[in-house]
């Protein structure tokens, strides 16, 4: 990862580039010392605070609400000076006496940095996900070193920008104390923004620059060096060399929890999160293949990789793993280490191996069932050519063909689409999940024929939708829920009324 700016920290900008040398008396070492303050803050809160917040069983997002209040502080301090004083005595006293124009330069930054934490979006999925299982290694300490210096290259630009145009320009002279109250304004404009998650509007509108670079620079990572390359074709393909699972903390599904053998078998990988409505669509079709296919040598390794905390827990995977009714190997890669081995970015997704171990197809998402077995039953064939395979499985594809289906709509304040959503009642955000209150309830318009709950805790859901009011108890683990339920796709509103403590985190739609 060679950059770690993200849209979503443009509001950070004009804070950055007004805080340059604004100042009474501006330094050159002013906007440095912001940007190094907000990558270190970044790099320590990241590494450090998760692992403080799953020791303390603390939710995710305290974090996040620490920075949103230092930032309201720091911009009150800015606009009125009585305040800024008493923030800076302390370091006053730590000998800063002498470079009055950089007090408060590093706190700021500091401050940015702790923000920026939740902007930095799925590239900290490894890094978040270990801090949770609190197994933060080397790799996962360069990862998120090279993120905080990726991220302060670019800001420094601005940073700089700022402190010449201060320095330089009369108006910015003469009126440095109206620009420090303009500037406080910002700040504490960024933290509103920040609260109400403004700043996702953003980041879904503006294109990240850095993408298609950090996939290629993914892809040579990989063992064969252009397995992304591959795109889903109805005939074999020549994908590369297969990555190595690794980091895998469990194996359910086989003799003593060890991994299966693979060598000189047809190998399907299978990444899937257990409450992803589009993975639970398409195991029937993988465990189909594994019952019908498995004496023939084709193996299938499950890789659940989580997408939300709840996931991460062994116990609910292979809790899901029984009432799902699978039975090929399961690899819990809760710390995305072969994720990140096969470059993957998708659930469901699947890779498929020949028995020389490359990979020869890749499928992202559910569907076009029969043109995978299509390409599976060709593999064994060329394996063993004297082999009789067994008939076809014949199961309905049940992928939805509504083109104007409502995408997936997550709730936590950390991936935006809440908007979407209208609530009624007392209701807490923290990242992933909204927890419902006295009283609370949501609206939703939606086109699809199911309309999904991702739901955790214990307690009732309410829903009511074209006239027609069911109530159902939830209860374990979390997982998805129909709410609604058609024949046919339509527009239509339901309302969901929740139990106080009840976690919600998304809706997904089919």
């Amino acid at each position: 990862m060679i950059t770690g700016i993200s849209p979503c920290v443009l509001p950070v900008l004009p804070v950055l580039f007004m805080t340059g040398g604004a100042g009474a008396e501006p330094s050159r070492r002013r906007p440095f010392l912001i940007v190094a303050g907000l990558a270190l803050s970044f790099t320590f809160v990241t590494l450090l605070g998760t692992l403080a917040l799953a020791a303390l069983h603390l939710p995710g997002d305290v974090l996040r609400w620490a920075g949103l209040t230092v930032l309201v502080v720091l911009g009150v301090a800015m606009m009125f000076p009585r305040v800024q004083d008493l923030l800076e005595r302390p370091f006053v006293r730590l000998g800063r006496k002498s470079v009055p124009g950089q007090r408060g330069a590093f706190v700021l930054g500091l401050a940015l940095g702790t923000v920026y934490v939740p902007c930095a979006g799925p590239v900290l999925a490894a890094i978040t996900v270990a801090g949770a299982t609190r197994t933060i290694g080397a790799s996962t300490v360069a990862l998120t070193v090279a993120f905080a210096v990726g991220t302060a290259i670019p800001l420094l630009f601005f940073a700089l920008a700022g402190h010449r145009v201060a320095e330089r320009v009369k108006a910015f002279r003469d009126r440095q104390r109206r620009v420090r109250f303009v500037s406080g304004l910002v700040v504490i404009a960024l933290a509103v923004a920040l609260t109400f998650n403004i700043t996702d509007v953003l980041q879904r509108a503006v294109p990240d620059y850095t993408a298609g670079l950090n996939q290629a620079l993914g892809a040579d990572r990989l063992g064969g060096g252009n397995l992304q390359q591959c795109r889903p074709s109805d005939d074999l393909q020549d994908c590369g060399t297969t990555p190595r699972t690794a980091g895998i903390s469990r194996w359910l599904n086989t003799p003593g929890g060890k991994p299966p053998a693979l060598q000189g078998k047809v190998v399907l990988y299978d990444f899937w999160a257990y409450s992803c409505i589009n993975c639970q669509r398409a195991i029937p079709h993988v465990e189909a293949w594994y019952q019908r296919y498995h004496d023939a040598g084709l193996e299938i390794v499950g890789v659940h990789t989580p997408e939300y905390a709840f996931e991460q827990v062994p116990a609910n995977v292979a809790d899901s793993v029984a009432r799902q009714h699978i039975s090929y190997p399961v690899a819990i890669d809760n710390d995305y280490a072969t994720w990140n081995a096969f470059g993957n970015q998708s659930w469901p997704a699947e890779y498929l191996s020949d028995a020389t171990g490359q990979v020869r197809h890749v499928s992202v998402g559910e569907g076009d069932y029969d043109g995978t077995e299509s390409l599976i039953r060709d593999l064994l064939t060329a394996a063993q050519p004297a082999q009789t395979l067994p008939p076809r499985t014949d199961l309905p594809d049940t992928t939805p063909a509504n083109p104007l289906q409502t995408p997936e709509i997550y709730l936590g304040s950390s991936r935006g689409g809440s908007e979407d959503v209208t609530r009624h009642g007392e209701w807490t955000a923290t990242e992933e999940y909204l927890a419902a209150g006295k009283g609370a309830s949501l609206t939703l318009d939606y086109n699809a024929a199911t309309v999904y709950l991702d739901v955790g805790g214990t307690g009732t859901v309410t829903a009511t939708a074209g006239g027609v009011t069911r109530s159902f108890a939830v209860s374990g683990t979390p997982d998805i829920h129909p709410v609604v339920q058609t024949p046919t796709p339509n527009q239509g509103t339901v309302t969901l009324t929740l139990s106080p403590g009840l976690q919600a985190y998304s809706f997904t739609f089919g």
